[in-house]
């Protein structure tokens, strides 16, 4: 959560230094924001087992559907991208795996217990008989982030990134003209 919200922080300043007007953001016609919403939502349901596994691939259709709907949009092709590679993994080993190390790197050892206890819907500690474990949660973030991260999350990071940027840059539309009445003389 911190990497994303250091990732909007980063794109506003850039937005910023490029010209750039926060304002701009809410002029963009963004398709289904619903669903979107109700994606994230999802993320966070104190539910577990299959039911927390159904909610968090639910999760992933929404966001995906949000994504694809607004693929036109700067940034959204390759926040499309993304969650494609996340869900990959997700999908697969019902569960995204953090690896050993990118919990040690990112400063999370405290969350080892759990993650090797618990097995949550959402992450689970890797295993050797975890799949596709090079598009995982294997990249360590260390402080003040203290993060670990998915290459998928980077992707879809970086194209948050870019929308947001190209939206703050952004030209706002001229206002329409005035009509000129021509005076009628008689």
């Amino acid at each position: 959560m911190r990497l994303i919200l250091a990732a909007f922080a980063l794109a506003i300043v850039l937005g910023y230094l490029l010209g750039g007007r926060l304002r701009n953001v809410g002029t963009v016609r963004f398709r289904h924001g619903w669903a979107g919403l109700v994606g994230v939502g999802l993320q966070f349901l104190p539910v577990a087992g299959t039911a927390g596994y159904l909610a968090l691939v639910a999760s992933f259709v929404m966001l995906t559907f949000v994504a694809i709907a607004n693929r036109r949009l700067p940034g959204f092709a390759l926040l499309v991208a993304g969650l494609c590679l996340n869900f990959l993994v997700i999908a697969v080993n019902e569960g995204m795996p953090v690896t050993r190390g990118a919990l040690v790197a990112s400063g999370q050892t405290s969350t080892l217990h759990d993650l090797q206890t618990s097995g949550g819907s959402k992450h689970h500690l890797a295993a050797d008989d975890d799949r596709l474990l090079f598009l995982a949660d294997r990249i360590g973030i260390p402080a003040p982030v203290s993060q670990a991260v998915s290459v998928g999350d980077i992707v879809a990071y970086t194209g948050a990134m870019w929308f947001v940027v190209a939206a703050m840059r952004r030209r706002e539309p001229d206002p329409a003209p005035e009509v000129q009445t021509a005076e009628v003389t008689s």
